[in-house]
C-alpha cells in the first residue's frame, strides 16, 4: 500500500488491550472506537529515542491524529497487541512511525507510568503506559510517516525541559509528566557509544 511502512498495522483495524485497575486484561476494543469522552483504561507505551551523543528525538504529532494533534512529544507512543511483547511493540512503532531500524537498544525507563488526560474537546486518554528508552547511534536515519508525525527535531534533555517550561509551543501532557518524573536523573540521557542490534522480528 503506497505511503505505508512495511509491517504497519492499519489504524482502523488496530485493537487496544483493555485492563482493570490492577492491570489485568479484561478484553480488547478497536483503537478507532476507544478514545472518547469516557475512554476505558487500556495498555499503551511511550518511547524516548536518545542517540549516542545524548540528544533526545522530539516529534510533532500529525494534524490528523485523534488525540493531541499538532503537539510536540517524545519519539513515539503506541498500543501493544494482545499477548504482544512490549519491547517488540516498541520496535514495531519505531519502524512504523519513524522508519527507525538497525541498531536499537530498548530498555525500561518508567515501567510504572500511568496517566489520564482530557483534551479541550473532552476526549480522554486513560492509559497504563510503561515508558521505554531506545538508544540509537548518532546520525541514524529518521523517515517519519506523515500520517503519524508532522515534524521532528533532536534536542538536549535540558532544551526539552526548557521548551516545556516556556509554554510557547504545546507539549503532550504525558511527555510533560514523564519529564517531571525524570527530573534530576540524567543517567537515561547520558551519551553512549554502543548499541545492540535490533532483533529480527516480523510483524
Amino acid at each position: 500500500m503506497a505511503g505505508r511502512h512495511v509491517g504497519s498495522v492499519e489504524p482502523d483495524h488496530e485493537h487496544v488491550v483493555l485492563v482493570d485497575e490492577a492491570g489485568t486484561v479484561i478484553g480488547t476494543a478497536l483503537k478507532a472506537d476507544v478514545h472518547t469522552t469516557d475512554t476505558p483504561l487500556h495498555l499503551a507505551f511511550s518511547c524516548y529515542v536518545v542517540d549516542s551523543d545524548g540528544r533526545v528525538l522530539l516529534t510533532q504529532r500529525a494534524p490528523v491524529k485523534r488525540t493531541w494533534p499538532g503537539v510536540w512529544t517524545n519519539a513515539c507512543c503506541g498500543h501493544p497487541g494482545l499477548d504482544e511483547d512490549l519491547v517488540g511493540a516498541v520496535l514495531r512503532r519505531l519502524r512504523h512511525e519513524l522508519g527507525i531500524r538497525g541498531e536499537v537498544e530498548v530498555t525500561p525507563l518508567l515501567p510504572d507510568f500511568r496517566y489520564r488526560a482530557v483534551m479541550d474537546n473532552g476526549i480522554v486518554e486513560n492509559e497504563i503506559c510503561p515508558v521505554f528508552l531506545a538508544r540509537v547511534p548518532a546520525g541514524i536515519t529518521v523517515t517519519p510517516d506523515p500520517s503519524e508525525v508532522a515534524d521532528h527535531r533532536w534536542v538536549t534533555p535540558d532544551e526539552f525541559r526548557a521548551l516545556i517550561a516556556a509554554g510557547d509551543v504545546p507539549v503532550s501532557p504525558w511527555a510533560a509528566l514523564q519529564m517531571e518524573r525524570l527530573a534530576g536523573d540524567d543517567s537515561w540521557s547520558a551519551p553512549a557509544s554502543t548499541a545492540t542490534v535490533e532483533p529480527s522480528t516480523t510483524v
